[in-house]
């Protein structure tokens, strides 16, 4: 009996299913709109028995249906692969499938199984809109999809539709092709409230049309950047939105593209599920899923930083000055002077562990007028309780957001006296920047003598620069080893080191923590490499912060995908050798070539890296949504762009690195894909290593 492959789609709005032959004909498909159950529940406890009185048993339900309607059972197919935004780790106690892919990849799989020479896809679901383009320089699909935003997904047609009384499937064929009428395209909500508000006043197939030019439009804002200077090319427009000619026709007017409908456009995610399961069948027995290993001894360099961190944040010791600072102004000076430092940036991502207490200080800084513009760190700041400080300095650069609230909170705290900005110019090209920074540094210096009543021994300040090189040294010799050997440590931990913007430069404590996990990184580079050869896995580099909420994207990203984050860049000693005897002038070298502050250094440094630490990815987390200036979209867009003249493919998650309850749910999707797309490359498939 021939073989068959069921794949399974469940998106946010629709179900979807194909069943494939052998030969790979669609032997049956289903596309259902789905609503949640009356009882509310997600899952049922103990074994499901198909009842449908739950979400997922619902989908149990509908799955079985189908089979059974169709002449099958589970026990006909040869495998199962599931793909959609609804699958979660419940879905295996209720559909029995043999694996799980990303949306992205079942979309490129079902649109090659038709089409195989198709190099550019968009997607457009209940949730989100995709486009996915095949690379030929890196020879990899890239992909990006929709934030948060309803707008260009086919929620936003269904709220037309309701709001205008035409069924969905109708509007394609009312729309007044001729009809120069805009709506806007920034946002689903604002466009269809202006759609209802002319309702009475335009003609139907002229909002029609502005809706559907606003649906197409915003698409192409979202995710069309893939698409740029490539007129003339062939696109595949696939998923539920596809069904509407009407944005098929301002998508072709507005990218000079042929747009493509295929026959099986509704189900393609669930068709490329199903093309997947037959891959997979082919190469069961052939595959090593097994995870990654790292050697499990505890470190204690771990304890030593967690000490620290208690030490300086909890301290009350009121015989040292306290100062605030911010993350790029040299804590060498501050430690010479023997103060107690709060990091504000750093104090605020500590206190990101408390979800409720965060969403009340967000809450009080947009009683003060500051909105989702400014950087949540510093939105923080005006919602907590910070103990009065003897004096607080600041840089200008890199995030100018950071002088509105630090100006804000010393008015807040009456200090406007004791603030001092450091003018920090952008790079080294910048004439005289060193001149600038030194001359500014000893600015700060001698208002802090004044403030604090003493002067700053400069013997102190030489110790903390010798102090800071010791640190620097084995930063660097741990750099190098994680750079040069299998995985050694956990990204996902190692990425909270952060040493770039440690307050503890210029202590003994910090010479001996990074001492510490120095030695620490030879014992596991002498346990992996017993293990495994630095060819054995991905290699990805994390550019920028974490969310500091919690580690589940990361863990999720090397543990369940087996793809190890082998060096973060908060973690890169970019500088050399600082002078003691000339500590302003050196400091001012530092903070230039640290890399944050200017853009281009940043990009040049992990063009070095990449041959010297064999990075096969890299993983920029965009916090702000791409409106931070040390991570935003233009730059992400010329770190792509360079990243592809090398052939490694750049992965941007966007998300916020304090407010965990506006986390885009696509991004589990987008790292899926990413490794897909890596094993596809590096192993001829997207389901991982074969075995040796």
């Amino acid at each position: 009996m021939a073989s068959k492959y069921l794949g399974i789609d469940i998106g946010s709005t629709t179900f979807k299913a194909v069943v494939l032959s052998d030969e790979g004909e669609v032997l049956e498909s289903t596309y259902q709109r789905t609503q949640p159950v009356d009882s509310g529940r997600l899952a049922c406890t103990g074994r499901c028995s198909g009842c449908g009185n739950c979400n997922m048993g619902s989908v149990r339900k509908t799955t079985d249906l189908f089979l059974k309607e169709k002449g099958f059972n589970y026990s006909d197919m040869a495998a199962v692969v599931v793909t959609g935004s609804q699958i979660v780790d419940d879905t295996k106690r209720f559909i029995p499938f043999d694996f799980q892919v990303s949306e992205v990849s079942a979309h490129v799989a079902g649109a090659k199984h038709f089409y195989p020479d198709v190099d550019a896809i968009i997607d457009c679901g209940g949730q989100d809109s995709k486009c996915m383009v095949y690379n030929p320089g890196m020879q990899l699909w890239t992909s990006m999809m929709s934030g948060v935003c309803a707008a260009g997904t086919g929620s936003y047609l269904d709220s037309v539709a309701a709001k205008l009384g035409v069924p969905v499937e109708e509007i394609a064929s009312k729309v007044n092709y001729d009809s120069d009428t805009e709506f806007s395209s920034v946002c689903a909500v604002l466009s269809a409230t202006s759609i209802n508000k002319f309702k009475n006043r335009i003609p139907l197939g002229d909002l029609l049309a502005g809706a559907c030019k606003a649906q197409a439009r915003t698409i192409l804002n979202s995710v069309g950047q893939l698409l740029l200077n490539r007129p003339g090319r062939r696109i595949l427009f696939q998923g539920g939105v596809a069904s509407n000619g009407a944005v098929a026709h301002y998508l072709r007017e507005m990218t000079g593209c042929e747009i493509i409908i295929p026959k099986y456009h509704q189900v393609m995610g669930a068709l490329g599920a199903a093309c997947l399961a037959r891959e997979f069948v082919n190469l069961k027995g052939k595959l090593n899923l097994d995870k990654i290993e790292y050697e499990p001894s505890r470190q204690k360099s771990v304890a030593m930083r967690t000490s620290c961190t208690k030490h300086d944040f909890f301290s009350r010791d009121t015989s040292k000055p306290l100062v605030w600072r911010n993350l790029f102004f040299p804590p060498e000076i501050l430690n010479a002077f023997g103060c107690r430092i709060r990091t504000l940036e750093t104090y605020a991502a500590l206190f990101a562990r408390r979800p409720q207490r965060v969403k009340q200080a967000l809450g009080c800084a947009a009683q003060k007028g500051f909105d989702q513009q400014t950087c949540s760190f510093l939105r923080v700041l005006e919602g907590m309780h910070l103990e009065q400080p003897d004096f607080v300095v600041s840089t200008s650069q890199p995030c100018q957001q950071a002088e509105r609230i630090f100006e804000d909170l010393v008015a807040e705290y009456r200090i406007p006296d004791r603030l001092f900005s450091l003018h920090t110019p952008i790079n080294k090209q910048t004439p005289n920047a060193v001149d600038v920074i030194a001359d500014g540094l000893a600015q700060a210096i001698y208002l802090m003598e004044k403030s604090f009543g003493r002067k700053l021994d400069m013997g102190r300040l030489e110790e903390a620069i010798d102090l800071s090189n010791q640190a620097a040294a084995y930063g660097r010799k741990c750099n190098e080893l994680r750079w040069t050997s299998p995985p050694l440590v956990r990204g996902s931990e190692a990425i909270y080191n952060a040493v770039v913007f440690s307050q503890w430069w210029g202590t003994q404590e910090f010479v001996d923590i990074q001492k510490q996990f120095y030695e620490e990184l030879l014992q596991k580079k002498a346990w992996a490499e017993k293990r495994y050869s630095i060819d054995d896995t991905h290699r990805l580099l994390w550019m920028h912060l974490p969310p500091f909420y919690d580690t589940r994207h990361l863990d999720f990203l090397e543990e369940r995908c087996n793809a190890p984050i082998v060096f973060e860049e908060t973690n890169f000693i970019g500088w050399g050798p600082l002078d003691p005897k000339d500590p302003l002038r050196s400091l001012a070298e530092k903070l230039l070539t640290t890399g944050f502050l200017d853009p281009a250094l940043r990009i040049e440094y992990v063009k070095k890296a990449i041959p010297a630490a064999k990075f096969s990815g890299c993983v920029l987390y965009t916090h702000g949504f791409g409106r931070c200036s040390l991570a935003d979209r233009p730059f992400a867009r010329h770190l792509r762009t360079a990243l592809e003249e090398m052939g490694v493919p750049l992965l941007a998650l966007e998300g916020d690195c304090m407010d965990a309850s506006i986390d885009p749910c696509s991004t589990v999707t987008k790292i899926s894909s990413f490794v897909e797309a890596l094993n596809l490359k590096r192993y001829g498939n997207l389901f991982g290593k074969l075995r040796t």
